[in-house]
């Protein structure tokens, strides 16, 4: 499944403000992006109704290649190798 507002970037957060576990995911991808060379970027749900709808319970939504990839925690591994 693919969901707009992915831009160009190969690693998308979906994420909101005060939110403890979207701060850790967004700190893995961080690390491995930097690592791989690929690009990352964060959407915050809350500014999009759609995305709040969709994603409300879920945040963080880590999608790799327009795919949904993880929810609420990030496997650096796991990760890394979907970048490869």
């Amino acid at each position: 499944m693919t969901v707009p507002h992915a831009d160009d970037a190969r690693v998308v957060v979906y994420s909101r403000e005060g939110c403890h576990l979207c701060e850790a995911a967004e700190q893995v991808v961080s690390q491995i992006v930097a690592e791989t060379g690929d690009s990352w970027a964060r959407v915050d749900i809350d500014a999009d109704p759609d995305l709040q709808q969709r994603f409300t319970d879920q945040v963080p939504v880590t999608f790799v290649d327009g795919r949904q990839h993880d929810f609420w925690r990030v496997d650096p591994a796991r990760l890394r190798s979907a970048l490869a």
